[in-house]
């Protein structure tokens, strides 16, 4: 498995970062790396969902869950990512810290290409956080 981590402090307020993060069906607007979001059922804070990701336009299967105000873990269940991505929010003293984990590995014979795509993964990560740094602050 290959773990990244990236952080931003932004100042904002965390709920205003939080209507941000939790609309999951504006994603590709903010994390390049995912480009179409198909929701196929939500049960309270829990939404299952299809995703079509950059590399090679691969559908993969997530059960994303919410936890308000604090965290959003996304469960890929099936396709070409096996892990988890998780964003967390924590309030600061005058600025909310938004920081991106991804605890994952490529399936099967995809997997031994995970470092290479890790950098990708990375960059849009820290793209991403910056985007939604911008968006929030203005």
């Amino acid at each position: 498995m290959v773990q990244i981590q990236s952080f931003v402090e932004i100042n904002a307020p965390l709920e205003k970062i939080w209507n941000i993060v939790s609309d999951l069906d504006a994603e590709p607007k903010f994390w390049k790396g995912t480009k179409e979001v198909r929701n196929i059922s939500k049960q309270g804070n829990v939404v299952t969902r299809e995703i079509t990701i950059a590399f090679k336009d691969s559908k993969c299967l997530q059960t994303v869950t919410l936890y308000p105000k604090e965290k959003i873990q996304a469960v890929f269940t099936k396709g070409v990512i096996n892990g988890t991505k998780t964003i967390i929010l924590t309030q600061k003293e005058g600025a909310t810290r938004l920081e991106a984990i991804w605890d994952m590995k490529l399936s099967g014979m995809m997997g031994m290409f995970t470092g290479m795509v890790k950098k990708h993964i990375q960059s849009g990560t820290e793209q991403a956080l910056q985007s939604i740094k911008q968006e929030a602050e203005r």
